[in-house]
């Protein structure tokens, strides 16, 4: 997966008329290395140590690049950060947000789902895309 989504990167800014640098594939190797989803600083903070000379700039830059490609969505959870999730084809998922520390937890609930699909029907709506976000306390910050 890794490599295709790489491929649509390199597809994606050639078509452009954008080069192909290394600072972009270390900061594209980073990003889909990652599981959480990551804010512009949380990645520029994550690569300074072994790669000081990829700047703050090149890092917001690159990470619009991947949204704007397709391989990635700038989400926002109420926390004044864009953050950055992978997206995969077909794939789905929704969000438990702490808004004690600020954890993201992604699940899937197919009977939520279809419970979507089941009003959206019965209003005689059609869903194109939507996102689902819950807001609370993770089980450690209600401690």
């Amino acid at each position: 997966m890794k490599r295709v989504k790489k491929q649509i990167f390199h597809d994606y800014i050639a078509k452009q008329g954008l080069k192909s640098t290394r600072q972009r594939d270390i900061i594209l190797e980073a990003f889909l290395s990652s599981e959480r989803h990551l804010s512009i600083e949380e990645l520029y903070l994550k690569l300074r140590a072994k790669h000081p000379n990829i700047g703050y700039a090149t890092v917001y830059r690159t990470l619009k690049l991947f949204a704007d490609s397709g391989i990635a969505r700038e989400m926002q959870f109420g926390d004044g950060q864009t953050r950055y999730e992978h997206v995969g084809e077909g794939e789905h998922h929704d969000h438990l947000v702490c808004t004690g520390c600020g954890t993201i937890i992604e699940f899937e609930n197919e009977t939520i789902e279809t419970l979507q699909n089941e009003v959206a029907a019965a209003h005689g709506f059609l869903i194109k895309t939507h996102k689902l976000e819950l807001y609370g306390l993770c089980a450690r910050c209600q401690r």
